[in-house]
């Protein structure tokens, strides 16, 4: 395979799909860094004997100073030989996040299963190519503290200020009831003997579309159905240095969002291997714009942007990946946050395996 071929497809697929671009689940720009909270198809794509991954995301620290947005993730996986070439992955993954001045949190946990079916590779032949399958089955429930909040009946017109002592007469809920939630994904990916690879996925989130209120306790709301499609790979430069691209796109409701980047990797290719990595990415979004004209009607447009771009660094110590990286506010963002997005930690520890348990998979 020539080597600028599969860089020439990642960069035609990007120019396609960046148009397009925010989401209402929390996405950690380190997607590559969460696997399984990123693709159920990721579970297991490692290669080693298990996986410990941590992650967490701390923004808006500019505007809610005592209040920011906060994201962690924790997981955990492993896999399984069935037959001479497949595999079956499972793992279980947390989620915690907590946004604004009401303290609105989200928990959820889930239980992941991947099945890895070999389409080609092995022996003498010059590629591992794998297609895999990946399901996810969990529960969640949201959450908030509602006295951290004021209503308009809690206006005081006489001093025009607000009076936390008054009433609200609002009846919320501190918690939703706990709901199920089913997602899936597949991938394809493929690995070249000159260290080159490239893989191609989706997912479905939400699946079952999931019902909660704070209010009725039978659910009026629905988490609405996310979508994700994600391309990567990693290209050699020379013998130390290689560039790995990245692309997800995701939609959910009304809400799109894209990263678009690359970190580039230097190694010292001795048998204690240890290597860094740096880059740069690019969100894109979609802006829903709504005006009033002099009689009074509405209309939206939508348009999009870049409201922040990414510069990130991993450090690769043998077993171990740590990661750092951090949003810088763009656009219309920039002026209120003074350029301050939110940083964000990765942690990825991977057990090694026998030579029956190690599997040629791409780095993410």
């Amino acid at each position: 395979m020539k080597k600028n071929l599969p860089i020439i497809i990642v960069l035609l697929i990007s120019v396609f799909c960046v148009n397009e671009s925010k989401a209402q689940d929390p996405i950690f720009s380190q997607f590559y860094a969460s696997p399984m909270q990123t693709n159920p198809a990721m579970t297991g794509l490692f290669n080693g004997k298990f996986r410990f991954s941590a992650n967490y995301k701390q923004q808006w620290n500019s505007i809610l100073q005592s209040k920011p947005y906060r994201t962690t993730s924790a997981g955990f996986d492993m896999r399984s030989a069935i037959g001479r070439n497949d595999f079956l992955s499972y793992g279980v993954t947390a989620l915690q996040d907590q946004a604004g001045v009401s303290g609105f949190t989200r928990n959820t946990g889930a239980v992941n299963v991947a099945f890895m079916k070999q389409l080609g590779g092995g022996g003498y032949r010059s590629a591992d190519q794998y297609l895999i399958a990946g399901a996810q089955l969990g529960g969640g429930q949201f959450s908030l503290n509602s006295e951290d909040l004021w209503f308009s009946t809690q206006f005081n017109t006489t001093t025009e200020s607000i009076d936390p002592s008054m009433p609200n007469l609002e009846q919320i809920n501190q918690n939703t009831d706990f709901f199920l939630d089913m997602s899936a994904g597949l991938m394809w990916y493929s690995v070249f003997d000159d260290n080159q690879s490239l893989y191609v996925g989706g997912a479905i989130f939400h699946a079952n579309a999931p019902k909660f209120s704070f209010i009725d306790s039978n659910g009026e709301e629905t988490l609405d159905l996310r979508w994700m499609a994600q391309f990567g790979g990693e290209f050699p430069l020379n013998d130390q240095l290689s560039v790995l691209p990245g692309l997800i796109v995701t939609s959910q409701g009304p809400s799109m969002l894209g990263i678009l980047g690359a970190n580039f990797r230097y190694t010292n290719r001795d048998w204690r291997e240890v290597a860094i990595r740096a880059g740069f990415w690019s969100h894109f979004s979609k802006n829903l714009t709504v005006s009033e004209n002099n009689m009074g009607v509405q209309s939206e447009s939508t348009s999009f942007g870049v409201p922040t771009y990414t510069v990130s660094t991993i450090l690769e110590m043998g077993r171990v990946n740590v990661g750092i990286s951090y949003d810088i506010a763009m656009n219309r963002l920039s002026q209120p946050t003074n350029n301050r997005g939110g940083f964000e930690l990765s942690f990825i520890y991977i057990h090694p395996g026998s030579r029956k348990e190690k599997v040629k998979c791409p780095k993410l």
